[in-house]
């Protein structure tokens, strides 16, 4: 930070930053660099707490990491006497970055403190947006409970103070989402949508963008996820990293591409996690991209390396304080032991993963792993009824391959083989492609 901040403004090397450029044509981080040598010359601390705390914030969401340094002096020449926004304190973008690398107990306890600042000064605006990040963080803890609590605390003070609906609309769209209340959830993600295309704020969309899309896939509905998701995979390759603040909706992404077969896709979004988790070691990245990893290499028939990368997941759930994302990941850890036809494994791990959700309020997963038990505890058939040629391209299908695949391996046309799959997907009683790997695994 301190030789960007000595360098003139025109001449900061933009290789150094990631990202597109605002309508003015500067950078944001360049911005901040300007902010934080005016801030330095005009020899104002409070000013310069500001400052740097915002060059802290928008550094790492631009994949930098955090400037340890800077976030120090941030917190160090912080003037709690100083009316600032909320936003801009030193100590809520502290409580914001531990919330963001996965230190979410800490940043419970530092959004507290802010909170409780806010209530001594009588900041009630202030109030709404730190009510909003503390629902996320409970949401995230998987303290749904809480979470709708602070959602609607955070309603109720939008519409006191005549705050913008936006924040709040957002964070009871994305409770609603996580305890299955799915009208809820539409209602409030449409309003926040239309709200942020009436104000022209497209960023303001992305997180109830991101919610529906969650939705969509915890019911099942990859084509309607994916469609919906559409906005934010539109911008993927101009996104600045993968922090879980702006691409919280790719292991949803990942999900419905491999179930509908179009696992090329989903690969340069599994990347994005791997490297980027790597190179910052971020827990959520690894846990959540080696589960997408590992739906890929399923879908391919590798159910042996797929069931390698999920149990890689698992351990690094152990430095995750997310139980949702950890069951989650364990839904999938079961339908590969089931797979691998280790029955006890599988029940285990699904009866745990049940467990989770039942006690988080997370119904439609919930639902989900009930299935998956039933599964996991029916004796097999052994014959699935269809015929040489359906069973043949069934297979294929279930290996990852796409029709256009299926139809030059087998030598037939791409039509031929959608009307053996429909037939397939009828006899069976399945919908997607996950399903039907799951099921050509067992047999």
């Amino acid at each position: 930070m301190n030789e960007l901040v000595a360098r003139a403004p025109g001449k900061v090397n933009l290789s150094l930053f990631v990202g597109a450029p605002r309508a003015d044509g500067l950078h944001p981080l360049v911005s901040v660099v300007q902010a934080v040598t005016l801030a330095d010359e005009l020899g104002v601390p409070a000013l310069s707490s500001q400052a740097l705390a915002m060059w802290t914030n928008v550094q790492f969401l631009y994949g930098q990491g955090i400037d340890e340094d800077s976030l120090a002096r941030a917190l160090e020449l912080e003037d709690t006497d100083v009316d600032v926004p909320v936003t801009f304190r030193a100590s809520s973008v502290k409580g914001l970055l531990l919330a963001w690398t996965g230190k979410l107990d800490q940043a419970r306890n530092k959004m507290s403190e802010v909170r409780q600042y806010c209530i001594e000064r009588g900041a009630e605006n202030d109030m709404m947006a730190v009510t909003g990040y503390e629902t996320l963080i409970e949401i995230w803890r998987g303290n749904f409970a809480e979470a709708a609590f602070l959602a609607q605390d955070t309603m109720e003070r939008a519409e006191q103070v005549g705050g913008s609906r936006t924040i709040a609309l957002t964070v009871r769209a994305a409770v609603a989402a996580y305890t299955g209340r799915e009208r809820e959830a539409r209602a409030d993600a449409a309003a926040a949508i239309a709200i942020a295309v009436q104000c022209r704020t497209p960023r303001l969309a992305e997180w109830p963008t991101m919610s529906l899309g969650f939705l969509e896939v915890s019911l099942g509905r990859y084509s309607e996820a994916l469609t919906t998701l559409q906005p934010m995979l539109d911008v993927f390759d101009s996104l600045p990293g993968s922090e879980i603040m702006i691409s919280m909706f790719i292991p949803d992404a990942v999900e419905a591409m491999v179930s509908l077969g179009r696992s090329g896709e989903a690969e340069p979004l599994i990347e994005a996690l791997e490297s980027n988790g790597r190179r910052l070691d971020r827990p959520w990245m690894l846990a959540v991209g080696a589960r997408c990893r590992s739906m890929l290499l399923a879908a391919q028939g590798d159910v042996e390396a797929a069931a390698r990368k999920a149990e890689e997941a698992m351990t690094e759930h152990d430095r995750l304080p997310m139980p949702f994302e950890r069951a989650r990941t364990q839904v999938l850890l079961g339908q590969l032991q089931r797979r691998q036809r280790q029955k006890e494994r599988s029940r285990a791990t699904l009866r745990e993963a049940l467990q989770a959700f039942d006690a988080m309020g997370a119904p439609l997963w919930a639902d989900r792993v009930r299935t998956e038990l039933a599964r996991a505890e029916a004796v097999p058939t052994h014959d699935l009824a269809l015929t040489p040629s359906e069973r043949r391209v069934a297979e294929l299908a279930a290996s990852g391959m796409t029709n256009k695949d299926v139809a030059a391996a087998l030598f037939i046309s791409p039509k031929t083989v959608e009307s053996n799959l429909g037939r397939v997907y009828r006899k069976l009683g399945i919908r997607t492609r996950a399903e039907l790997g799951r099921l050509i695994g067992d047999h």
